[in-house]
């Protein structure tokens, strides 16, 4: 196994530093602290600015930890507690639906699918877990958007693929749809992806009220929908009510 690299090592000794006090630290505190010289400190303090890792103060020339790291940490606690926050209430929402639940947050203009219980019946049926799903053609996804989980911008500019004819693919289109679900508090795909397949999805909040992801029920068309393609009444109030019992658990204000 080829041994340690030494700037890593010193780069992690840095972060760690200053994660560990209350106040920014100047070059020579950094740099005593460590045993480091000055110019090796200062080299890693750079590349460390360099990728938003670690911020100076115009005023004092001080470091601290940047917006990058501090959403990198985010995310990942995100993630992790709200799969664990959610397992009891998708397991609730599949038993009463009849229907798949999913769970799922942003990652690299998709949506990661982080959760995912099967339809309570004796069909086969492949595990989601991991499965990266479109933005534009998922109720997952929509819901994310439209409350600003991931930015819209970059997903426009690269194009919107149309999966078939029902596919939200023009940029009016989909701020349409995203402005709708605004207003009505839940999202829907209907035959949007895939053929026959439907989904209905709402958001899940963390503390502040930020919008952390998303839980929905996806199934056949015929199934989630009534004759005129509009989602059951009774399937949107289930998901929406266990968003709402996820997010209070994650810590969310009342909405």
């Amino acid at each position: 196994m080829p041994g340690a690299v030494q700037s890593i090592e010193r780069a992690a000794a840095i972060l760690r530093l200053l994660a560990s006090g209350h106040r920014r630290l100047g070059l020579g505190e950094v740099a005593a602290s460590l045993g480091l010289a000055k110019g090796t400190a200062h080299g890693i303090l750079r590349t460390l600015q360099h990728v938003d890792f670690v911020e100076q103060d115009q005023a004092t020339g001080k470091y601290q930890l940047g917006a990058a790291l501090l959403h990198l940490g985010t995310s990942y606690l995100d993630v992790n507690e709200l799969r664990s926050r959610s397992i009891n209430w998708a397991d609730a929402l599949a038993a009463r639906s009849g229907e798949a639940v999913r769970i799922g947050t942003p990652l690299e203009g998709q949506v990661l699918v982080v959760h995912h219980v099967f339809r309570p019946d004796d069909t086969l049926q492949t595990l989601d877990v991991g499965s990266l799903l479109p933005l534009h053609a998922s109720a997952l996804g929509k819901v994310l958007l439209a409350y600003g989980a991931t930015p819209v911008g970059p997903l426009v500019e690269a194009g919107l693929e149309a999966y078939n004819r029902h596919t939200l693919s023009t940029p009016e289109g989909l701020d349409r749809a995203l402005a709708e679900i605004r207003d009505v508090g839940w999202a829907a795909e209907v035959q949007e992806m895939i053929i026959g397949e439907a989904g209905i999805a709402a958001p899940i909040r963390g503390q502040g009220g930020l919008v952390v992801g998303a839980i929905g029920v996806s199934g056949a068309v015929e199934r989630i929908c009534d004759t005129r393609g509009r989602p059951h009444p009774s399937l949107v109030a289930l998901v929406r009510d266990a968003a709402r019992a996820v997010s209070r658990d994650l810590g969310a204000a009342r909405w």
